[in-house]
């Protein structure tokens, strides 16, 4: 009896460390469809910059003082909570409210409209001899037009319409939104509903509008013409926003790979969607990774010291506690708002936390050039190198693995491409072993092995976010949580529908879809 319980016993110790050292594969985990949620200038989301409340003001001249372009000046007065701005002959009007940020969103809340004019928003230095002005005409309060107009120098170079989605009974009520997008912009119009796009411009050839000189020196101003009528206005905010979608979902993490796990959230870099290429903006975001809490944190800006910020976006920050400071790896798609520039990875570097506000990160080219996508770097201890996962266009995006001895410079390929489409790229453990994950234009999310990219299954989701009419080509974001968690593994991924009524290619997606995954 004692030697059946010893080899008992001994059976039992055997098991045990088999199972302590079992390791899961990633496609051993189910991922389980949570929640859904597309983010379209969420209100509770926005992080403020400036406003106009009319239920604030008391000293209307000094708070917010007025410029006359015209003999006759229009009256302005406050009036149950309202901003009223009226004239019986033609008047021009700009009423200052704030700074200058050419990738926040402008909102005017519009109480009402009478008679004939046009109302939006006027970007300019104090001489006004530089002015970028972005109007909505009406008419017995339905929309008549959409028009830019910017001046240098005190000269006129451009002065244009750039309406789309005209509507001969568009009614001009509720909210007027600009969306600033540095080299770009779009103007909604908000009724109920969705809002709804009715103009948009690339206006780069005329002004560049990232020069910090601009940034610096420009001020904000609701800018009124009137023929004859009457304006009411609830209130003009400016503000960072969720834009019309999110894309591009990665982890913040430290130097090690480990993602970031700070104060009881996940921290994610994600695209704040315009229009097309270069015109979304880096947007931080946090989340209880037991809920779905997503909440806009920031906006980082980069700075390569030639005088401009840059939107660039598909960041990869990491916290390096050796040396605590943040890193990390951009890609330059803000190329696209200058001809003679080449798209290239950009090294990233801050010693002030990049995650909350308004942030600038400085940006230094290392060599990368050409078209590559989605880079993921982390410090492999084991092997005493900077790793990196990134794909380049190879008859199509594939994923490639690339070494160097040092964090910024000096990288050499040592795996891939891989034979399969590859987008979003990322290196995460599950268990002890790191993997390479990425998606695909397949229908698929692809794991590899890491670091030679062989091929090791693909995840296993229910509802995954697509369908037989959507792109496929989503970053899986997979983030395995500590232990005491429940679940162990959370997936953020993205859609790739377009928002509906924008002119020419876009890429707006999507919407944010949290999973949790459970091992099978």
């Amino acid at each position: 009896m004692l030697r059946l319980s010893i080899i008992v016993f001994f059976l039992l110790v055997i098991t045990g460390n088999d199972v302590a050292l079992s390791q899961t594969a990633p496609d051993d985990i189910k991922f389980v469809r949570q929640g859904v949620r597309r983010l379209i200038f969420d209100e509770q989301q926005s992080i403020p910059l400036a406003s106009l409340a009319p239920s604030e003001i008391i000293g209307m001249p000094v708070m917010y003082p007025a410029k006359h372009y015209t003999d006759v000046q229009s009256d302005i007065l406050v009036e149950d909570d309202k901003l009223v701005i009226a004239s019986d002959k033609d008047s021009q009007t700009s009423i200052w409210f704030g700074g200058f940020n050419p990738f926040a969103t402008y909102t005017i809340d519009l109480a009402s409209c009478i008679g004939e004019g046009d109302i939006g928003f006027e970007f300019s230095n104090a001489e006004k001899t530089q002015q970028f002005f972005v109007t909505i005409g009406f008419r017995d309060s339905l929309l008549t037009r959409v028009n830019l107009k910017v001046i240098q120098d005190s000269s006129v170079v451009a002065d244009e319409p750039i309406a789309i989605n005209m509507d001969e009974e568009a009614s001009m009520k509720h909210k007027i939104m600009l969306q600033m997008l540095g080299s770009g912009l779009v103007v909604y119009l908000q009724d109920q509903g969705l809002p709804k796009a009715i103009g948009q411009s690339d206006f780069n050839a005329y002004i560049d509008l990232r020069k910090k000189e601009y940034i610096h020196a420009f001020q904000s101003s609701l800018y009124l013409h009137l023929d004859s009528g009457q304006v009411m206005i609830n209130k003009v905010e400016m503000a960072l926003t969720t834009g019309v979608g999110q894309a591009d979902i990665r982890a913040i993490t430290y130097e090690n790979g480990d993602p970031m796990l700070d104060q009881g959230r996940l921290w994610y870099t994600m695209s704040i969607r315009g229009r097309a290429l270069p015109h979304h903006i880096q947007g931080v975001f946090s989340m209880n990774p037991t809920v779905f809490d997503i909440k806009l944190e920031g906006v980082i800006l980069f700075d390569r010291h030639d005088g401009l910020l840059r939107n660039e976006i598909a960041s990869h920050i990491y916290y390096d506690r050796r040396h605590n400071i943040w890193r990390g790896l951009t890609t330059g798609f803000s190329a696209y708002a200058k001809p003679d520039e080449e798209k290239q990875l950009l090294t990233i570097e801050s010693k002030q936390d990049p995650r909350f506000g308004f942030s600038v990160m400085r940006a230094v080219p290392f060599g990368m050039v050409g078209d590559i996508e989605d880079p993921h770097i982390l410090y492999d201890s084991a092997a005493s190198k900077w790793r990196m996962l990134t794909c380049t266009n190879q008859d199509g995006y594939k994923a490639i693995v690339l070494e160097s001895d040092h964090w910024n410079k000096g990288y050499t390929k040592i795996a891939g491409p891989v034979k399969h489409n590859s987008t979003g790229t990322s290196i995460q453990k599950i268990g002890d072993q790191r993997y390479c994950f990425s998606g695909s234009s397949e229908g698929k999310i692809f794991v590899y092995t890491y670091p030679d990219l062989r091929e090791a299954g693909s995840l296993i989701m229910d509802l995954p976010p697509w369908n037989k009419t959507s792109g496929t080509r989503v970053w899986p974001n997979v983030v395995q949580l500590p232990a005491g968690y429940s679940p162990r593994y959370v997936a953020l991924m993205m859609d790739r529908f377009n928002y509906p009524g924008l002119k020419g290619p876009h890429w707006t997606y999507g919407a944010l879809y949290l999973y949790h995954g459970y091992e099978e």
